[in-house]
């Protein structure tokens, strides 16, 4: 049986692991720590006057939430993607998501549409006063599209995909710019999930959904393989 003493440490630990979390999250978006640097755990300790352990433990979350990528050998970094990296992203996700698309839409309950019209409507709602709460929400709203395909290896697949890009978006894209990403691109997304558009459009919905966010038809056509319109 675990002692009262114990379960207080484990509340202490992760209290700590989390503040130092949300510090890091608010250094980095800041821009205090910028695309590509170098987060050491023993700089970091000394700086917030704590251990190694949970710095560690911190960083790891940043990394499960896409903020941080772990190189072997050289340490933990803020999340960096240059234009090629961010096209062979989107590649896959045209194929990806628009198999999401489809599996979400066979499997939709009345249940779910409510769920995802109550995400869709807060986040556009959260567009329109903070961006960077509205990019959280575009994550979670995406992610419940993938909890709703049934299928757990697409639902994993581009949740670790797409971690970077949503979280890099944060970074690097201006407050006007994630609002008009949000404000413009979830709509259609929705409709098709709903059946207002038609099956053989899923491919095209994702494929506008992703140029209107990370670059003109033109550049991601070419990019990702397709022929320019």
């Amino acid at each position: 049986m675990m002692s009262a003493n114990k379960v207080l440490i484990n509340i202490k630990t992760s209290t700590l692991c989390k503040n130092i979390s949300e510090a890091l999250v608010e250094a980095i978006l800041s821009g205090k720590f910028k695309p590509g640097a170098r987060l050491n755990e023993s700089e970091l300790g000394r700086q917030m006057q704590v251990s190694r352990a949970p710095i560690r433990e911190a960083l790891h979350q940043l990394e499960e939430q896409g903020l941080v990528t772990h190189h072997p050998r050289r340490g933990m970094f803020v999340v960096s993607l240059n234009e090629v990296d961010i096209q062979k992203i989107n590649r896959l996700r045209l194929v990806l998501e628009s198999e999401a698309l489809l599996l979400c839409r066979s499997h939709l309950t009345s249940q779910s549409e409510r769920k995802l019209m109550q995400q869709l409507e807060k986040m556009e709602k959260a567009g329109t006063t903070s961006a960077r709460e509205a990019i959280r929400m575009d994550l979670a709203f995406h992610r419940t599209i993938w909890s709703l395909t049934g299928n757990e290896f697409l639902e994993k697949t581009l949740s670790s995909l797409t971690a970077p890009l949503f979280a890099f978006a944060l970074i690097k894209k201006s407050p006007h710019e994630q609002m008009k990403m949000i404000l413009d691109s979830h709509r259609p997304l929705m409709k098709f999930i709903q059946g207002k558009i038609a099956e053989e459009m899923a491919r095209q919905v994702i494929y506008d959904h992703v140029t209107l966010r990370w670059g003109s038809i033109e550049e991601v056509k070419q990019k990702a393989g397709r022929p320019s319109a």
